[in-house]
């Protein structure tokens, strides 16, 4: 009988090293922010989906074709974050967005700086502030925040 009092432990690192291919629909989608602007993708029932999907999520159907999207977008929902944690992508209050970009059907989610709740609120027009153009890399990242409709850069 083996020692009981013995603990066994082995070395172990987790890691995947590898690199996923987007694919041509999420490719797309990263090439446009890359190009400061947004597309989607057309479902089986004609409905833009934003961010793009492969498959028609009400369906399962493929979608098909690229579609330009926005500028600007409306806020369908948000969440206020008082404190940011620190893996926040802000450091100062800001609300979670879903915006609906003109032309669009579905919601896509991201960051609204905004010092106090009052300042966000569902049905506000906005408009996605990129990332300066060198520093764009085709990520969702190159989408820096959204700014209300008109704000100046």
């Amino acid at each position: 009988m083996a020692d009981e009092g013995v603990i066994y432990t082995a070395e172990h690192v987790l890691e995947y090293p590898y690199v996923r291919s987007v694919g041509p629909v999420v490719g797309a989608f990263l090439t446009g922010l890359r190009d400061g602007k947004v597309v989607g993708t057309k479902g089986s029932r004609g409905r833009v989906i934003v961010p793009p999907t492969e498959y028609d999520p009400e369906t399962g159907e493929e979608t098909s074709g690229i579609v330009e999207v926005g500028p600007e977008g409306t806020v369908t929902s948000w969440s206020w974050v008082a404190r940011p944690r620190p893996k926040h992508p802000l450091q100062t209050p800001f609300a979670w967005v879903l915006v609906r970009f003109d032309g669009a059907d579905t919601s896509f989610l991201h960051v609204l700086p905004a010092a106090a709740p009052d300042e966000v609120s569902t049905g506000m027009r906005v408009r996605p502030q990129f990332a300066p153009e060198a520093a764009r890399t085709g990520h969702v990242k190159d989408i820096s925040h959204f700014v209300p409709a008109g704000a100046a850069s």
